[in-house]
């Protein structure tokens, strides 16, 4: 029998493939789509004002200083920035966490970028105009649920991958 030496008994892992990094075109599509229709909704909305599409969607153009729900929106202003930096932590931690995973898992991946880019959509809001731009009202009867983004959209898809 042939002694085995130490070096040949080391075992060697497959080459890893690539990390869920590459999903990030993922969320940089999230960004853009939601600040542009914040814009488009800025330009086109009056402030409160309800414009029927369907008998249970309509777009409103709102303002959250909150968090969801509103949460917190009246709290006097330190709430922007408490929530612009939960929002910028979350941020790093989801690219860690996507650069930690495995390329072959793509669902994962693609969830974690539509969080990322939901989160980032929302954090631009908060910092630059100190709000989140709300348009997307749905509503059955005098029932209404509370106005939402695009950005909100994909944080609610995102988990669900």
């Amino acid at each position: 029998m042939t002694e085995l030496h130490r070096s040949d008994a080391r075992i060697h892992e497959p080459d890893r493939p690539g990390s869920s990094l590459v999903w990030l075109w993922l969320s940089a599509l999230v960004i853009l789509l939601d600040q542009g229709s914040k814009w488009l909704a800025e330009q086109w909305l009056e402030y409160g004002d309800a414009n029927r599409i369907l008998p249970v969607f309509d777009l409103t153009l709102l303002y959250n200083r909150g968090a969801a729900f509103s949460f917190l929106a009246e709290a006097g202003g330190w709430q922007r920035w408490f929530f612009a930096l939960v929002a910028l932590v979350v941020s790093v931690a989801l690219v860690i966490w996507m650069k930690r995973t495995a390329r072959v898992q793509w669902w994962l991946g693609m969830g974690l970028s539509l969080l990322l880019g939901g989160a980032l959509g929302n954090l631009y809001d908060r910092v630059v105009h100190g709000h989140v731009i709300d348009f997307i009202s749905l509503h059955w009867g005098p029932h209404y649920f509370p106005a939402f983004n695009i950005a909100d959209s994909a944080i609610t898809l995102g988990p669900r991958c």
